[in-house]
């Protein structure tokens, strides 16, 4: 796994701060930081490889790249 530069674009714009789910710009596309899945919930991700994980974000985080696209 290799090193990735981030550009912190921006974070949840509901929450009131510290570790929110946010989007990263990095070379060749981006980064999200979201809330960890329970178990029931990531089984049901198709494909998962051992080096791949979910997470959730709630869709202002996304919309607002769309938004810009």
């Amino acid at each position: 796994m290799r090193v990735r530069n981030l550009e912190f674009l921006w974070k949840d714009a509901t929450s009131g701060g510290g570790g929110c789910p946010a989007l990263y710009k990095t070379e060749g596309g981006y980064v999200v930081q979201g809330i960890k899945l329970d178990d029931a919930t990531r089984a049901q991700l198709r494909q998962l490889a051992d080096d791949e994980d979910g997470v959730f974000v709630p869709a202002n985080v996304l919309d607002r790249l769309r938004e810009i696209g």
